[in-house]
């Protein structure tokens, strides 16, 4: 009588591959892209966010709506959604340099860089360096990354940063103390009183700091 053959061991049950983290991921952030709008001292503002870190800031629009519709126009792969935790961070950070009661300059904050040319990403990274109550100037900025000549391109940097308040292009001024312009509601008065909040000196210059337009006496009633 033959001996009984010995079973066939069952084959192992195929395991799907663990799905590879997104290239440039940065360690701990979301692997959906998503954005918020959150209250500041200076009005409501937006964030959103990817994998690689956040992607954009927005600062007060002139209505609810215009915040959001800005947001998803800028953002259109991603949702609106709750932070999650390293984005709620983000935001508290934020919320309490804009109050004026944290000298955090937020520079450790990850940025999603991606698709911004060399220089902007040089420009944003001089700019990262300006603490809450120091300010620097667009002919600065320029020295440092490549000559004074290239001012204006600076001024021009600023004005299309889309990471305002991380990279703090308020705390960014012309040669001669002027504000230049800003994007948030209010424009310049909103960024002098960003500055006055930060404790930069109110005496700098009154091209910097002018009375009248900081502190625009009440309307009259007819």
């Amino acid at each position: 009588m033959a001996a009984p053959s010995e079973a066939t061991p069952a084959a192992a049950p195929a395991v799907a591959p663990e799905a590879a983290p997104e290239s440039g991921a940065a360690a701990g952030w979301p692997a959906v892209q998503g954005w918020a709008v959150f209250d500041t001292a200076i009005g409501r503002c937006g964030i959103a966010w990817g994998p690689r870190g956040i992607t954009g800031v927005q600062l007060p629009a002139p209505s609810e709506r215009a915040m959001r519709d800005g947001l998803a126009a800028a953002h259109p792969d991603a949702t609106e959604r709750e932070p999650p935790e390293p984005v709620a961070r983000a935001i508290e950070r934020i919320r309490q340099v804009l109050a004026g009661t944290s000298r955090d300059n937020l520079a450790d904050i990850e940025l999603d860089l991606s698709g911004l040319s060399g220089f902007l990403t040089a420009a944003y990274a001089v700019a990262r360096t300006i603490d809450p109550g120091q300010t620097l100037t667009y002919g600065q900025i320029a020295e440092r990354i490549g000559g004074v000549g290239l001012a204006r391109a600076v001024g021009r940097a600023m004005g299309a940063n889309p990471f305002p308040i991380i990279v703090p292009c308020h705390r960014v001024l012309g040669a001669d103390g002027s504000i230049g312009g800003f994007s948030a509601t209010g424009g310049a008065v909103t960024k002098r009183r960003m500055l006055l909040a930060e404790g930069v000196p109110e005496h700098d210059g009154p091209a910097l700091f002018g009375a009248e337009e900081l502190y625009p006496p009440p309307e009259r009633s007819v």
